[in-house]
């Protein structure tokens, strides 16, 4: 077991000087187990999947901007894709269950779906407990390549018109917390669309209480790219791969993660707290700090990519500062 602390408050500066830096160092050393944590190789992973949830009015964009925002990935031009680039990080779109038809398969883009989208949670479960797992398998594959590559750290992000309604349902499922506590505008919502998402995500919690076991009641509110999520954030673990997770729909992966596979979280680091009402929620009952408080509600993996030179910073901090004793000649 690392001291970490013991190696921060020898360093040639007064103890807890450096405030939440030293804390995101120590998390980082923890996550890999050694006092001189990696940072690079590093790869930010977004994964893509419809929802049928989309057709209860549930928000203003359409499921057809899934696919629009999943090819302006492809081209480097997304805020994900860009912010990526700049923190010095590959980049791999995954579509685990989306409708992104026509788009040809190269370098940075798995077509891997499990299905063309989700149904209704409002209507009946959203996946079966099959497709939840074969979901949940590729994003482990995802995971164990990342390792056998030698990525250090892998950022997660999502892309998924409607997702924030599976991710509120989520919340709300496994911590208790009411709906309207889960529920935010997403995207964007008017007065109404919000008030029918809180009747939706009801609705749909009504049917996953029903459900016969655990698992069951999971699938039946969740989405293709939020189950992969999951099985990601797990396979990480299994691998000792830092994952640095993104905002609200990586937030209810993670607690998907942590409900299904104990331990899954060992090797996690909270980016940031998001503006969604649900996010906070999710890290207080997952027991991580969020590192950035900058009010990000857009998904796709950017709050992720923008802690990643501060990662880069926490590690020259375990690394490169000398120690008071060898600032004293000792």
């Amino acid at each position: 077991m690392i001291d970490v602390q013991a190696r921060l408050d020898a360093l040639a500066k007064p103890p807890g000087s450096l405030g939440k830096l030293e804390r995101l160092a120590a998390r980082l050393a923890v996550t890999q187990g050694r006092l001189d944590p990696r940072t690079t190789p590093r790869r930010l992973v977004v994964f893509a999947g419809d929802h049928g949830v989309v057709a209860e009015g549930v928000g203003l964009w359409p499921s057809a901007v899934t696919g629009a925002m999943m090819r302006l990935m492809r081209a480097g031009r997304s805020s994900a894709s860009a912010l990526g680039r700049a923190a010095g990080a590959d980049f791999l779109l995954v579509d685990a269950g989306s409708c992104a038809e026509g788009m040809a398969p190269g370098p940075g883009f798995l077509d891997a779906r499990i299905g063309h989208g989700t149904a209704s949670f409002a209507q009946g479960p959203a996946m079966t407990v099959a497709q939840f797992d074969a979901a949940w398998a590729l994003g482990g594959r995802i995971a164990a390549e990342a390792a056998a590559e030698g990525i250090a750290v892998l950022a997660l992000g999502e892309m998924g018109i409607g997702n924030t309604t599976s991710a509120a349902a989520l919340g709300a499922l496994l911590t208790g917390a009411p709906v309207e506590a889960m529920v935010g505008p997403g995207a964007g919502a008017t007065p109404e669309s919000l008030a029918r998402k809180r009747a939706v995500v009801a609705a749909g919690l009504l049917i996953a209480q029903g459900e016969r076991d655990e698992r069951a009641a999971i699938a039946a509110v969740c989405g293709y790219e939020i189950a992969a999520l999951a099985g990601c954030i797990a396979g990480c673990a299994q691998q000792g791969v830092t994952v640095v997770l993104d905002g609200l729909i990586v937030g209810a992966a993670a607690l998907v993660a942590q409900r299904l596979a104990p331990g899954a979280l060992k090797t996690a680091i909270a980016a940031h707290v998001g503006a969604e009402p649900g996010h906070a929620r999710m890290l207080e009952a997952m027991g991580l700090e969020p590192f950035l408080d900058w009010g990000l509600r857009l998904g796709e993996g950017t709050g992720a990519a923008l802690l990643l030179p501060l990662l880069d910073a926490a590690a020259a901090l375990l690394t490169e500062v000398a120690t008071l004793d060898e600032a004293m000649g000792g």
